[in-house]
Protein backbone atom coordinates (compact mmCIF):
# COMPACT_ATOMS: atom_id res chain seq x y z
CA UNK A 1 0.00 0.00 0.00
CA UNK A 2 1.10 3.73 -1.04
CA UNK A 3 0.32 6.37 1.21
CA UNK A 4 -0.07 10.31 0.96
CA UNK A 5 -0.83 13.51 2.50
CA UNK A 6 -4.65 14.67 1.86
CA UNK A 7 -3.93 18.08 0.11
CA UNK A 8 -1.57 19.88 2.17
CA UNK A 9 -2.94 19.12 5.41
CA UNK A 10 -1.00 17.23 8.00
CA UNK A 11 -3.44 13.59 7.29
CA UNK A 12 -1.76 10.53 5.94
CA UNK A 13 -4.57 8.49 3.90
CA UNK A 14 -3.67 5.23 1.74
CA UNK A 15 -4.26 5.60 -1.62
CA UNK A 16 -6.93 4.01 -2.04
CA UNK A 17 -10.23 4.47 -0.07
CA UNK A 18 -12.64 1.73 0.82
CA UNK A 19 -15.92 3.55 0.60
CA UNK A 20 -18.73 1.76 2.10
CA UNK A 21 -22.28 2.73 0.58
CA UNK A 22 -21.93 -1.02 -0.74
CA UNK A 23 -22.53 -2.22 3.21
CA UNK A 24 -25.61 -1.31 4.84
CA UNK A 25 -28.90 -2.72 4.48
CA UNK A 26 -30.59 -4.51 1.22
CA UNK A 27 -33.86 -2.76 2.11
CA UNK A 28 -32.28 0.74 1.48
CA UNK A 29 -31.29 -0.75 -2.08
CA UNK A 30 -31.09 -4.70 -3.44
CA UNK A 31 -27.26 -4.44 -4.49
CA UNK A 32 -26.32 -3.36 -0.56
CA UNK A 33 -24.56 -6.05 1.02
CA UNK A 34 -25.77 -7.23 4.83
CA UNK A 35 -23.74 -6.64 7.69
CA UNK A 36 -22.72 -10.39 7.80
CA UNK A 37 -21.61 -10.20 3.74
CA UNK A 38 -20.26 -6.47 4.75
CA UNK A 39 -17.66 -7.45 7.80
CA UNK A 40 -15.37 -9.12 5.64
CA UNK A 41 -14.40 -6.70 2.83
CA UNK A 42 -13.70 -4.25 5.81
CA UNK A 43 -11.67 -6.68 7.36
CA UNK A 44 -9.50 -7.57 4.21
CA UNK A 45 -9.28 -3.82 3.38
CA UNK A 46 -7.60 -3.26 6.16
CA UNK A 47 -5.01 -6.80 6.02
CA UNK A 48 -4.35 -4.81 2.42
CA UNK A 49 -3.30 -1.59 4.29
CA UNK A 50 -6.13 0.44 3.57
CA UNK A 51 -6.18 3.00 6.15
CA UNK A 52 -9.30 5.29 4.90
CA UNK A 53 -12.56 4.82 5.17
CA UNK A 54 -15.89 6.63 3.60
CA UNK A 55 -18.82 6.47 4.52
CA UNK A 56 -22.23 9.33 5.01
CA UNK A 57 -25.08 9.22 7.18
CA UNK A 58 -27.21 8.65 4.12
CA UNK A 59 -26.32 5.20 3.18
CA UNK A 60 -28.79 2.88 4.24
CA UNK A 61 -30.02 5.75 6.67
CA UNK A 62 -27.29 4.97 8.74
CA UNK A 63 -27.11 1.12 8.69
CA UNK A 64 -23.31 2.07 6.65
CA UNK A 65 -22.11 4.03 9.80
CA UNK A 66 -23.29 1.63 12.14
CA UNK A 67 -21.09 -1.77 10.35
CA UNK A 68 -18.16 -0.04 9.84
CA UNK A 69 -17.89 1.49 13.03
CA UNK A 70 -18.73 -2.04 14.62
CA UNK A 71 -16.37 -3.82 12.11
CA UNK A 72 -13.34 -1.11 12.95
CA UNK A 73 -13.54 -1.52 16.76
CA UNK A 74 -13.42 -5.44 16.33
CA UNK A 75 -10.50 -5.64 13.66
CA UNK A 76 -8.68 -2.19 13.99
CA UNK A 77 -7.19 0.56 16.41
CA UNK A 78 -9.08 3.60 16.40
CA UNK A 79 -5.80 5.85 16.19
CA UNK A 80 -4.22 4.53 13.20
CA UNK A 81 -7.74 4.65 10.90
CA UNK A 82 -8.77 7.56 9.20
CA UNK A 83 -13.07 7.74 9.01
CA UNK A 84 -14.41 9.40 6.79
CA UNK A 85 -18.49 10.67 6.52
CA UNK A 86 -20.48 13.08 5.08
CA UNK A 87 -23.86 15.18 6.07
CA UNK A 88 -26.72 16.48 4.09
CA UNK A 89 -28.95 14.83 2.76
CA UNK A 90 -32.17 13.96 4.47
CA UNK A 91 -32.23 11.36 7.09
CA UNK A 92 -36.46 11.48 7.35
CA UNK A 93 -39.24 13.29 5.92
CA UNK A 94 -39.54 15.75 9.21
CA UNK A 95 -38.18 19.42 9.02
CA UNK A 96 -34.38 20.15 9.86
CA UNK A 97 -33.81 16.46 9.76
CA UNK A 98 -31.35 17.39 5.95
CA UNK A 99 -29.65 20.07 4.57
CA UNK A 100 -26.28 21.93 6.01
CA UNK A 101 -28.19 24.50 8.77
CA UNK A 102 -26.53 24.51 11.54
CA UNK A 103 -29.30 23.34 13.90
CA UNK A 104 -28.63 19.18 11.45
CA UNK A 105 -25.18 19.74 11.45
CA UNK A 106 -25.00 19.83 15.04
CA UNK A 107 -27.75 16.80 15.12
CA UNK A 108 -26.28 14.87 12.27
CA UNK A 109 -22.16 15.04 14.23
CA UNK A 110 -23.24 13.38 17.07
CA UNK A 111 -25.70 11.06 15.79
CA UNK A 112 -23.24 10.05 13.49
CA UNK A 113 -20.38 9.71 16.25
CA UNK A 114 -23.36 7.48 18.15
CA UNK A 115 -23.83 5.15 14.58
CA UNK A 116 -19.59 4.88 13.96
CA UNK A 117 -19.10 4.26 17.81
CA UNK A 118 -16.21 6.67 18.44
CA UNK A 119 -15.78 10.09 19.93
CA UNK A 120 -14.72 11.69 16.77
CA UNK A 121 -14.13 11.58 13.07
CA UNK A 122 -11.59 12.26 11.17
CA UNK A 123 -12.52 14.00 7.83
CA UNK A 124 -16.42 15.50 7.93
CA UNK A 125 -17.57 16.60 4.41
CA UNK A 126 -20.57 18.51 3.28
CA UNK A 127 -22.16 15.67 1.32
CA UNK A 128 -23.53 18.48 -1.54
CA UNK A 129 -24.45 22.15 -1.54
CA UNK A 130 -26.82 23.54 0.23
CA UNK A 131 -28.48 25.86 -1.97
CA UNK A 132 -31.19 26.61 0.66
CA UNK A 133 -28.53 27.78 3.97
CA UNK A 134 -26.33 30.40 3.77
CA UNK A 135 -22.79 29.01 3.52
CA UNK A 136 -21.45 31.51 6.35
CA UNK A 137 -23.80 29.24 8.42
CA UNK A 138 -22.51 25.93 7.50
CA UNK A 139 -18.78 27.51 8.19
CA UNK A 140 -18.98 28.42 10.99
CA UNK A 141 -20.73 25.49 12.54
CA UNK A 142 -18.65 23.20 11.26
CA UNK A 143 -15.57 25.17 12.70
CA UNK A 144 -17.25 25.08 15.73
CA UNK A 145 -17.70 20.93 15.37
CA UNK A 146 -13.62 21.17 14.54
CA UNK A 147 -13.07 23.00 17.66
CA UNK A 148 -15.50 20.81 20.07
CA UNK A 149 -13.40 17.95 19.07
CA UNK A 150 -15.76 16.11 17.22
CA UNK A 151 -14.08 16.15 14.10
CA UNK A 152 -10.33 16.82 13.14
CA UNK A 153 -11.07 18.10 9.23
CA UNK A 154 -13.90 19.07 7.43
CA UNK A 155 -14.30 18.54 3.25
CA UNK A 156 -16.32 18.99 0.20
CA UNK A 157 -18.15 17.03 -2.26
CA UNK A 158 -19.60 18.04 -5.72
CA UNK A 159 -20.09 21.18 -6.34
CA UNK A 160 -19.51 23.93 -8.78
CA UNK A 161 -15.83 25.61 -8.13
CA UNK A 162 -16.88 28.94 -8.04
CA UNK A 163 -18.94 27.43 -4.54
CA UNK A 164 -15.80 25.66 -3.30
CA UNK A 165 -13.82 28.64 -4.11
CA UNK A 166 -16.44 30.96 -1.85
CA UNK A 167 -16.06 28.16 0.91
CA UNK A 168 -12.60 28.28 1.02
CA UNK A 169 -12.33 32.21 0.87
CA UNK A 170 -14.63 32.80 3.90
CA UNK A 171 -12.91 30.57 5.96
CA UNK A 172 -9.91 32.63 5.50
CA UNK A 173 -11.80 35.42 5.69
CA UNK A 174 -12.94 34.51 8.99
CA UNK A 175 -10.60 32.33 10.56
CA UNK A 176 -12.73 29.60 10.45
CA UNK A 177 -11.35 26.02 9.20
CA UNK A 178 -10.68 25.21 5.90
CA UNK A 179 -11.73 22.43 3.75
CA UNK A 180 -9.00 20.12 3.00
CA UNK A 181 -10.59 17.76 0.29
CA UNK A 182 -13.14 17.78 -2.74
CA UNK A 183 -15.03 14.42 -3.22
CA UNK A 184 -16.23 15.04 -6.45
CA UNK A 185 -17.49 13.01 -9.89
CA UNK A 186 -14.32 12.08 -11.48
CA UNK A 187 -13.51 9.41 -13.86
CA UNK A 188 -12.33 8.09 -17.41
CA UNK A 189 -15.80 9.24 -18.89
CA UNK A 190 -16.38 12.14 -16.93
CA UNK A 191 -13.93 14.65 -16.59
CA UNK A 192 -15.56 17.85 -16.79
CA UNK A 193 -13.90 18.15 -13.47
CA UNK A 194 -10.76 18.92 -15.31
CA UNK A 195 -12.07 22.66 -15.90
CA UNK A 196 -12.47 24.22 -13.37
CA UNK A 197 -12.67 22.18 -9.99
CA UNK A 198 -9.54 20.16 -10.19
CA UNK A 199 -7.11 23.01 -11.08
CA UNK A 200 -8.61 25.21 -8.18
CA UNK A 201 -7.76 22.02 -6.19
CA UNK A 202 -3.89 22.14 -7.42
CA UNK A 203 -3.63 25.84 -7.05
CA UNK A 204 -5.07 25.91 -3.18
CA UNK A 205 -3.71 22.49 -1.92
CA UNK A 206 -6.84 20.45 -1.28
CA UNK A 207 -6.76 16.74 -1.98
CA UNK A 208 -8.98 15.18 -4.43
CA UNK A 209 -10.50 11.86 -3.47
CA UNK A 210 -13.07 10.98 -6.56
CA UNK A 211 -16.54 8.93 -6.20
CA UNK A 212 -17.28 6.40 -8.67
CA UNK A 213 -13.75 6.18 -10.24
CA UNK A 214 -14.94 3.08 -12.64
CA UNK A 215 -18.45 5.07 -13.42
CA UNK A 216 -20.60 2.94 -10.79
CA UNK A 217 -19.04 -0.27 -12.79
CA UNK A 218 -19.17 1.34 -16.54
CA UNK A 219 -15.44 1.26 -16.68
CA UNK A 220 -15.36 -2.31 -16.08
CA UNK A 221 -15.92 -3.08 -19.68
CA UNK A 222 -18.82 -5.75 -18.90
CA UNK A 223 -22.01 -2.96 -20.49
CA UNK A 224 -22.78 -3.19 -23.87
CA UNK A 225 -25.04 -0.79 -25.85
CA UNK A 226 -27.75 -2.61 -26.21
CA UNK A 227 -27.81 -3.71 -22.47
CA UNK A 228 -27.18 -2.40 -19.00
CA UNK A 229 -25.12 -5.30 -17.75
CA UNK A 230 -25.62 -8.62 -16.04
CA UNK A 231 -24.95 -7.50 -12.03
CA UNK A 232 -28.53 -6.74 -9.68
CA UNK A 233 -26.68 -3.21 -9.31
CA UNK A 234 -26.27 -2.95 -13.15
CA UNK A 235 -29.82 -3.36 -13.92
CA UNK A 236 -31.45 -1.22 -11.51
CA UNK A 237 -28.90 1.49 -11.64
CA UNK A 238 -30.91 4.01 -12.74
CA UNK A 239 -28.11 7.27 -11.53
CA UNK A 240 -26.02 5.28 -14.04
CA UNK A 241 -27.77 5.73 -16.36
CA UNK A 242 -28.53 8.69 -16.50
CA UNK A 243 -24.96 9.71 -16.57
CA UNK A 244 -22.73 7.40 -18.67
CA UNK A 245 -23.95 5.48 -21.77
CA UNK A 246 -22.84 7.91 -24.46
CA UNK A 247 -21.60 6.96 -27.80
CA UNK A 248 -18.34 8.37 -27.02
CA UNK A 249 -18.19 6.30 -23.46
CA UNK A 250 -18.36 3.55 -24.93
CA UNK A 251 -15.44 4.23 -26.95
CA UNK A 252 -13.09 5.44 -23.76
CA UNK A 253 -14.19 1.95 -22.29
CA UNK A 254 -12.87 0.03 -25.95
CA UNK A 255 -9.49 1.54 -25.38
CA UNK A 256 -9.55 0.88 -21.35
CA UNK A 257 -10.16 -2.39 -22.62
CA UNK A 258 -7.36 -2.40 -25.14
CA UNK A 259 -4.84 -1.22 -23.33
CA UNK A 260 -5.26 -3.49 -20.00
CA UNK A 261 -5.43 -6.54 -22.55
CA UNK A 262 -2.25 -5.71 -24.12
CA UNK A 263 -0.79 -4.86 -20.40
CA UNK A 264 -2.45 -7.63 -18.91
CA UNK A 265 -4.61 -6.28 -16.33
CA UNK A 266 -8.29 -5.90 -15.88
CA UNK A 267 -9.64 -2.66 -17.45
CA UNK A 268 -10.81 -1.47 -13.76
CA UNK A 269 -7.15 -1.60 -12.48
CA UNK A 270 -6.38 0.53 -15.87
CA UNK A 271 -9.23 2.98 -15.25
CA UNK A 272 -7.95 3.41 -11.43
CA UNK A 273 -4.22 3.63 -12.55
CA UNK A 274 -5.07 6.58 -15.07
CA UNK A 275 -6.91 8.04 -12.26
CA UNK A 276 -3.70 7.73 -9.58
CA UNK A 277 -1.56 8.86 -12.25
CA UNK A 278 -3.46 12.34 -11.97
CA UNK A 279 -1.60 15.07 -9.71
CA UNK A 280 -4.10 16.43 -7.61
CA UNK A 281 -5.90 13.00 -6.72
CA UNK A 282 -4.97 11.52 -3.39
CA UNK A 283 -7.42 8.36 -3.47
CA UNK A 284 -10.13 7.20 -5.24
CA UNK A 285 -13.15 5.72 -3.14
CA UNK A 286 -13.98 2.36 -4.58
CA UNK A 287 -16.47 -0.12 -3.75
CA UNK A 288 -16.63 -3.65 -3.80
CA UNK A 289 -18.86 -6.20 -3.91
CA UNK A 290 -16.92 -9.49 -4.44
CA UNK A 291 -13.21 -10.31 -2.97
CA UNK A 292 -11.45 -10.07 -6.20
CA UNK A 293 -12.88 -7.25 -7.41
CA UNK A 294 -11.40 -5.31 -3.97
CA UNK A 295 -7.85 -7.18 -4.44
CA UNK A 296 -7.74 -6.62 -8.15
CA UNK A 297 -8.46 -2.46 -7.55
CA UNK A 298 -5.80 -2.37 -5.39
CA UNK A 299 -3.13 -3.56 -7.92
CA UNK A 300 -3.57 -0.54 -10.02
CA UNK A 301 -1.11 0.51 -7.51
CA UNK A 302 1.54 -0.72 -9.35
CA UNK A 303 0.42 0.29 -12.76
CA UNK A 304 2.42 3.04 -14.47
CA UNK A 305 1.13 4.56 -17.38
CA UNK A 306 3.48 6.28 -20.36
CA UNK A 307 2.84 9.40 -22.16
CA UNK A 308 1.40 7.54 -25.40
CA UNK A 309 -1.25 5.54 -23.22
CA UNK A 310 -2.77 8.53 -21.10
CA UNK A 311 -3.52 10.48 -24.46
CA UNK A 312 -4.85 7.35 -26.08
CA UNK A 313 -6.88 6.66 -23.22
CA UNK A 314 -8.01 10.43 -22.98
CA UNK A 315 -8.33 11.47 -26.53
CA UNK A 316 -11.62 9.87 -27.20
CA UNK A 317 -13.11 11.68 -24.42
CA UNK A 318 -16.15 14.26 -25.11
CA UNK A 319 -17.91 16.98 -23.08
CA UNK A 320 -20.80 15.83 -20.66
CA UNK A 321 -23.30 17.85 -19.15
CA UNK A 322 -22.59 18.91 -15.46
CA UNK A 323 -23.23 15.73 -13.42
CA UNK A 324 -23.49 14.45 -9.80
CA UNK A 325 -23.87 17.85 -8.07
CA UNK A 326 -27.49 16.85 -6.99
Amino acid sequence: MEYQRLGKSGLVVSRICLGTMTYGSSKWRDWVLDEDESRPFIQRSLELGINFFDTADAYSLGVSEEILGRALKDFARREEIVIASKVFFPMSDKPNMGGLSRLHIMQAIDASLRRLGTDYIDLYQIHRWDPHTPIEETLEALHDVVKSGKVRYIGGSSMYAWQFSQSLYLADLNSWTRFVSMQNHYNLVYREEEREMIPLCLAEGIGVIPWSPLARGFLSGNRSKHDWGETTRAKSDDFAHHMYYQESDFEVVERVVKIATQRGVTPSQMALAWLLHKPAVTAPIIGASKMKHLEEDLAALDIRLDTDELKYLEEAYLPHPVLGHS
